[in-house]
């Protein structure tokens, strides 16, 4: 294959970007749009040239650090895909294709494709966990869960804080993210005992970062990779509102 790739190149944080025109050629379709990238840097590094910086650790769809957008979609054109896992047999030889980072005031772009997400990891740092003490490991048949329950937290805990809801919003919002794992604590008993408090502090964790509202576009569901439902940012809201009337977000 042979595709005509336009990429978003960008020093640092503090120079301005611009897009810049590649030939890529030799393109197994059976590549992912990663090892794609990979072919171009090491034909770039053989001219002299500095490669595309681009963000990856797993390769499985598992770590969500591979986000970029992809002809002005998160992912790329494949519904619940990571980039990662995006093979170029969905593209044609001879397509242009449009590649840059997250946008979005909250991730600051540090190299060409690379962003800044560590607002994620304030969100999670202000209650996405359970601090209280619980002892050893318990018999799992000695802490009941429905099935319903269960169900809906391992959905929620299937969120990888790829970024991908903030980029596709048109508010920046964060809100899937946040409600996935706020939800997902939420909904089982290890979760209960800082479950008023753990929605304040990250919901205003969220708003201290300067992620936008939710709207209610679903744009982010479309393009999460795990496809995680809107659904939780109700469940979210109502975890919100049900703290407040008890009192847990009042001074």
């Amino acid at each position: 294959m042979h595709l005509t790739l336009n990429v978003w190149r960008q020093k640092n944080a503090s120079v301005e970007g611009r897009m810049v025109r590649y030939e890529a050629d030799d393109i197994n379709p059976d590549m992912s749009f990663l090892e794609m990238l990979d072919v171009v840097n090491w034909q770039l590094i053989g001219k002299g040239e500095e490669p595309i910086a681009f963000e990856h650790d797993c390769r499985e769809g598992i770590c969500g650090s591979c986000g970029m957008m992809i002809n002005g979609v998160a992912h790329g054109p494949r519904p619940a895909t990571a980039t990662c896992q995006l093979h170029m047999r969905h593209f044609k030889d001879g397509d242009t294709i449009y590649i840059e980072p997250w946008r979005s005031r909250a991730f600051p772009v540090l190299k060409d494709l690379v962003v800044d997400r560590s607002a994620f990891d304030r969100i999670i740092q202000a209650g996405g966990y359970i601090s209280v003490s619980t002892g050893s490991a318990p018999e799992a048949n000695s802490v009941l869960v429905t099935k319903q329950n269960s169900d809906l937290a391992m959905d929620a805990a299937a969120c990888i804080g790829c970024g991908a809801c903030v980029a596709a919003c048109p508010n920046g919002s964060a809100s899937l993210f946040t409600s996935a794992k706020i939800s997902h604590l939420a909904l089982l008993p290890q979760g209960q005992p800082e479950r008023e408090g753990r929605v304040i502090k990250m919901v205003e964790a969220m708003d201290r970062e300067g992620f936008g509202n939710c709207t209610m576009h679903r744009e982010c569901e479309a393009v999460c990779p795990k496809a995680i439902s809107v659904n939780f940012i109700a469940r979210m809201n109502r975890e919100y509102l049900r703290s407040l009337l008890k009192g847990e977000g009042l001074p």
